[in-house]
């Protein structure tokens, strides 16, 4: 699960940028919370309840947060160099994801030509979570 600020900006960097699809979604106005569900669909995956499948990511937004002037963010685990790090997604063509990221101006860790890991790139998606993408040959 991944603490959001904003629902629009995260929702969009999930499914447009991503790919991934809305599979549900759950608001609680009384203690002020949503939550939605995103996550690859297939064709052996349609119609499946978001509790029987496999790798989905929960994103939890607090009300009132995306307008919250006074808001610092989330931790994104990455700050103290101990524990979480960060979800890999898998692309057919990893040239062909780094043009998509260019084109809907994501920003970069690392891009494949950087260093000397050139089959994998990083991406952070609107609250600074890590993305890493990686080629289904490179695995």
């Amino acid at each position: 699960m991944y603490r959001i600020r904003d629902p629009k900006a995260s929702l969009h960097f999930y499914t447009e940028v991503l790919g991934m699809k809305l599979l549900d979604e759950y608001h609680n106005e009384d203690a002020k919370f949503s939550l939605f569900f995103v996550g690859y669909e297939s064709d052996h995956t349609k119609g499946i309840s978001r509790f029987s499948r496999e790798g989905v990511l929960e994103l939890t937004h607090n009300h009132g947060t995306e307008s919250d002037p006074e808001f610092k963010g989330y931790s994104t685990g990455n700050s103290d160099g101990q524990g979480y790090g960060h979800i890999a997604v898998i692309v057919d063509d990893l040239e062909a994801a780094v043009k998509r990221f260019d084109d809907y101006k994501v920003k970069f860790i690392k891009r494949p030509e950087d260093g000397r890991m050139k089959h994998i790139a990083f991406i952070v998606d609107p609250d600074g979570y890590r993305v890493e993408i990686l080629a289904s040959h490179d695995i």
